[in-house]
């Protein structure tokens, strides 16, 4: 038999100990279904040694002691059950974190979800034990999916830049219209009986001419909601991190994207990007095997005096320039304080520090805090930007676990300097996490 002991707490210390060996029972364990009151209970391996005392013989019938069983739920075992209605006990009705906390097998909605099915709702089930079939098809249930909602679209003020940049987009509706005075032209149409056949075919030819402009404006709708096209600083973002030779083939294909659809076409350009990769590192191991380097620590050492030769080179060359002044005094003087003007203006002391960026007005600032409002200004980066930005490293951390300084370098096309101050101020607020 397998059956649910009720009699017993869940706790081992509070069950009567093993009459074999005294140590502390833990499911599952066998009861003799002959000797008692009180209860002949022995462990596993006492059992299967065949221990026998007193009255008690080793082919007694016996019950197995277990609690790994659904009783109301197939996803839930008796003793889970138990241990639901023991938490909600010891930490209290609607504490449901501390009680998923003492369960540990249960997240907080679950524990609250099941308890309030079939202890609240549904106090008095028919009866107790589900059928075979009905668990079954409970377990093999294909449950819905849960939607998560996309990003918020951009909400740019009225009659601003980047409102004039989408075309007229209107985020209180989520749309833009293309050729948004299209009805005006229908607005004066009136069919009536006395019209005569050829004011009655203009009317109809303006009316064919109304519906072809419809069909152009869903046409273009589909494109841009296809593409992604609404939020055009986010795209961008997304484009800049391909290479050189990649971006200007994207720039290149971006007119047949409407052909070949929005899959198709990242397919394409992802593909394209892939093969610029693997034809750039087998360019780089061909050079290394014509080098005769046959692996890859060598191949660092040869960077590394690659990188030395060229910076030689580069001295090389500029000895050569003074040395074709020599000769002039004059010309030679020239030469040095044209050099050193470019040092100086290349210096930090020679810079001057640009003034904060004002915020007022600027689209974005109502959902920026106090501290992101204050790098914006001392970075100069319009809130908009850095919002975009900003979700673009969530995101990233996000999907690798981690964000490192050359990664977010290499996903947001900016000076370095403010990615590092960026960076650094989403590390220090929490937002990402370093790899």
């Amino acid at each position: 038999y397998t059956r649910f002991s009720s009699g017993f707490p869940d706790d081992p210390f509070d069950k009567p100990p093993c009459r074999g060996c005294s140590s502390y029972l833990t499911e599952p364990y066998v009861k003799c279904a002959e000797c008692g009151p009180p209860p002949f209970l022995l462990c596993l391996q006492c059992f299967t040694r065949g221990f026998e005392y007193k009255k008690h013989q080793s082919d007694h019938t016996y019950e197995i002691m277990t609690s790994d069983f659904p009783v109301l739920d197939p996803n839930w075992t008796a003793q889970e059950e138990m241990s639901l209605l023991e938490a909600v006990m010891d930490c209290g009705f609607g504490n449901w974190q501390d009680v998923a906390n003492q369960m540990c097998t249960k997240s907080k909605e679950e524990c609250e979800k099941h308890y309030m099915k079939h202890f609240i709702n549904n106090p008095l089930f028919a009866s107790t034990l589900l059928n075979l079939k009905q668990a079954e098809e409970v377990q093999h249930h294909e449950t819905a999916i849960p939607f998560h909602p996309a990003d918020d679209p951009p909400r740019p003020t009225f009659d601003s830049l980047l409102s004039r940049d989408m075309a007229g987009y209107m985020p209180a509706r989520a749309d833009f219209e293309f050729d948004n005075y299209a009805e005006w032209d229908l607005r004066d149409i009136d069919f009536v009986e006395d019209d005569s056949d050829i004011l009655h075919a203009l009317k109809i030819a303006v009316v064919d001419i109304y519906h072809s402009r419809l069909k152009e404006r869903q046409r273009r709708k589909k494109i841009i909601r296809d593409h992604g096209l609404i939020n055009l600083r986010k795209f961008q973002i997304l484009e800049r991190r391909y290479p050189k030779e990649v971006q200007d083939l994207y720039e290149t294909m971006r007119r047949f994207a409407r052909i070949l659809g929005p899959v198709e076409h990242d397919k394409f350009i992802e593909s394209h990007a892939l093969e610029f990769e693997l034809r750039r590192e087998i360019k780089r191991l061909q050079e290394y095997r014509a080098a005769g380097i046959t692996n890859f620590c060598s191949a660092r050492t040869y960077d590394h005096l690659k990188k030395s030769r060229d910076e030689e080179r580069l001295k090389r060359t500029m000895l050569s320039e003074v040395l074709q002044y020599i000769q002039d005094s004059s010309a030679c003087q020239q030469w040095l304080s044209r050099q050193a003007d470019i040092v100086s203006s290349l210096t930090p002391a020679g810079r001057r520090s640009a003034p904060p960026l004002n915020l007022t007005g600027l689209p974005g600032t109502e959902k920026l805090n106090e501290k992101e409002k204050e790098l914006c200004q001392m970075v100069r980066l319009v809130p908009g930007a850095y919002l975009e930005y900003k979700a673009a490293l969530v995101n990233e951390c996000n999907k690798q676990g981690g964000l490192r300084l050359a990664q977010a370098r290499a996903l947001i096309k900016i000076d370095v300097n403010k990615t590092r101050k960026i960076y650094d101020f989403l590390i220090r607020e929490g937002y990402i996490t370093k790899a």
